[in-house]
């Protein structure tokens, strides 16, 4: 490997698991995979056995990269997650509704979600309805004019604290959390082809979902429909 930029590193974590995984980028290939089946619940707030784990397979998979893991992605199977659902209705005086025409709103959900929840950081931002001139759409229509619209949008969301724990145990390698993901989320986009945690959540983080509004810049080519306009308010 010349660069981090070939491979993506992904650690996944359950009450009954943990799993290290390394994915090269362009074919999305599994390099490396391990995992640690845990005998009692796995407590997030004590990770001794995520120490332990990590211990085993980071300097390991190092040495088959033959590069340090410096940024890793964190998969998150638990009931800590917190969904809130917001809604918000704008006119828009039968102009053209586009990408442009959302960023707006979809930003003041997002600085509500953030005012009124302050312990939790947002994981996933998504469209879950677009109701335009009082007809629903499940995706954004192309070439559409209308007097108004609202949008449905869920935020999936998780306690600062927890991520923290998690950012000062990663620490100790130098290693940064780039992003954490749901894995319940990222479980509904299994499908015949692809049906592997990883490999999807790799094609989630590249902008597969075009109704996720995704919030952190992303070194893949291929951005997400709202990635595009939404790095502005990263």
């Amino acid at each position: 490997m010349d660069n981090e930029l070939n491979f993506e590193t992904y650690l996944f974590i359950n009450n009954k698991k943990l799993i290290i995984c390394v994915i090269q980028n362009t074919t999305r290939k599994i390099i490396y995979k391990e995992q640690m089946i845990l005998d009692d619940s796995f407590d997030e707030l004590k990770f001794k056995r995520l120490n332990d784990f990590l211990d085993k397979n980071i300097f390991k998979v190092e040495k088959i990269l033959k590069n340090f893991i410096k940024n890793i992605f964190i998969i998150l199977d638990s009931k800590e997650f917190f969904p809130i659902e917001i809604s918000i209705r704008k006119d828009n005086n039968g102009h053209l509704i586009n990408s442009k025409t959302l960023s707006y709103p979809l930003n003041d959900l997002k600085n509500l979600c953030q005012l009124n929840y302050q312990d939790k950081k947002i994981i996933h931002m998504l469209i879950e309805n677009y109701k335009i001139d009082n007809k629903n759409y499940s995706f954004l229509p192309d070439n559409l004019n209308c007097d108004n619209f609202s949008l449905d949008v869920k935020f999936i969301c998780l306690s600062k604290n927890l991520i923290e724990d998690l950012e000062i145990v990663l620490k100790r390698y130098q290693i940064l959390i780039n992003q954490v993901l749901c894995a319940s989320y990222i479980e509904n986009f299994f499908d015949r082809d692809h049906s592997d945690l990883f490999t999807t959540a790799s094609r989630i983080i590249s902008g597969y979902n075009a109704n996720e509004v995704l919030l952190i810049n992303k070194t893949s080519k291929n951005k997400g429909f709202f990635e595009k306009f939404f790095d502005f308010f990263s």
